[in-house]
């Protein structure tokens, strides 16, 4: 009985030491957990306002093709010097407005007017040559008639005769090139425009056919663009554009353009299609004076896109499409889990996705989405910037607006 109460006692003791030791390891394991929670470093979500997060869903979107090219004059002359000398009374240059007729220089016609009396003296006297072999022809008729000559001598006064009329008809045509001559002296304008290019400079010495002024009429342009085989398909004559002056700023208003023409045939070399685009009520600043001042002109280089069609599809906008990657894609949101405390969460998610054409819309440009999402998804913008795969994000709520006190309110 004493044994078996000692074995009792003996058990008693050693569960109570183990229960001691269980406890202490416990509160040891709470405390470990406790110090490596509080020094493991919280996950902070960015915080995005409700403007920066894009819901998909279709929208209208235009189908257009990319164009570029180089602004020119519908109208355009070139004023050349058709006889040589010395330029004189050239006053005109670059961005005066001329009319048409108008003179603008004269060679020197001191040798032209010498050669102009030369050939007038040489058909004068080709004239009196002709009539006095037409009277001797009309004697000479007489006398056949009264048996005076023989009919051999009249037709040698006939012939004088033609050789007469010949004569002066070839000095008159020579003193009507002479005449010309001092004619094409003046240099006149062909058009109505500006000039665009001063060749030489006034006082100098000019040849046959020398280029001296550029002019265009700035008031019709047209726009000479390249097209690529594919795109040349799907251009039309009457299409609209919207064009861009390169490297102008966001204030500046598009140019509208009209497709006019097509080339019939395509380039040797890279296949491409020339198409002729119609520049119409280009904007203009105000100038000096309250004179308007063309922006497009001549010369300068457009960039666009012509308005080939309309389509509904999926789209975002272009600046939240990212291309870090070998594919491109867009910074999906997604729940977290499946509570309501994980749903409030969101987490990013690379979605590759494949894209269409592109189109501005709504002071933004839009590019279609073929294939990775589908509508409600909802894409970070580009202002948010590049985030990792799996951050967290949280949405604030829209802000609304402070209502304003009341008149007398303190």
């Amino acid at each position: 009985m004493k044994r078996r109460t000692g074995w009792l006692i003996g058990l008693a003791l050693l569960i109570a030491i183990g229960a001691s030791v269980w406890r202490a390891a416990s509160t040891r394991h709470s405390k470990q957990s406790a110090i490596a929670a509080a020094t493991q470093p919280r996950e902070m979500p960015v915080r995005v306002g409700p403007q920066e997060v894009v819901q998909l869903q279709p929208r209208q979107l235009q189908l257009t093709v990319p164009v570029s090219g180089v602004v020119q004059a519908v109208r355009s002359a070139v004023v050349k010097a058709y006889v040589a000398g010395e330029l004189r009374g050239l006053q005109v240059r670059e961005g005066d407005s001329v009319r048409k007729g108008q003179e603008l220089a004269r060679v020197d016609a001191t040798e032209v007017e010498a050669r102009w009396r030369q050939t007038r003296q040489q058909a004068d006297a080709a004239q009196a040559q002709l009539q006095l072999s037409q009277r001797q022809h009309d004697n000479n008729q007489a006398l056949v008639t009264q048996g005076f000559i023989s009919t051999t001598a009249l037709a040698t006064s006939q012939s004088n005769l033609d050789a007469a009329r010949a004569n002066l008809a070839a000095a008159q045509a020579a003193a009507d090139v002479a005449r010309k001559s001092v004619t094409d002296s003046v240099l006149r304008s062909p058009m109505d425009g500006q000039v665009a290019q001063r060749l030489v400079q006034d006082g100098e010495r000019v040849g046959v056919e020398t280029r001296v002024l550029e002019i265009v009429d700035p008031s019709d342009l047209e726009v000479v663009a390249q097209l690529a085989p594919a795109d040349s398909v799907r251009v039309q004559v009457g299409q609209q554009a919207q064009l861009q002056v390169q490297g102008a700023g966001d204030d500046v208003a598009a140019v509208p353009a009209r497709v006019v023409r097509i080339n019939p045939s395509a380039q040797a070399g890279s296949r491409s299609v020339a198409v002729y685009l119609r520049v119409q009520a280009a904007p203009v600043n105000a100038g000096a004076a309250g004179r308007s001042i063309p922006i497009v002109r001549p010369g300068l280089y457009l960039q666009g896109s012509i308005v080939t069609g309309q389509t509904e599809q999926l789209a975002v906008p272009l600046t939240a499409v990212r291309t870090d990657q070998p594919q491109p894609y867009v910074q999906l949101l997604q729940p977290a889990g499946e509570s309501e405390a994980d749903k409030s969460l969101l987490r990013v998610q690379h979605r590759p996705v494949t894209l269409g054409s592109q189109s501005a819309q709504d002071g933004a440009t839009w590019i279609a989405v073929s294939s990775g999402l589908q509508a409600g998804d909802r894409v970070l913008a580009g202002s948010v910037g590049g985030l990792r795969a799996g951050t967290a994000v949280q949405l604030q709520p829209l802000q609304q607006p402070q209502a304003a006190p009341a008149p007398g309110a303190r």
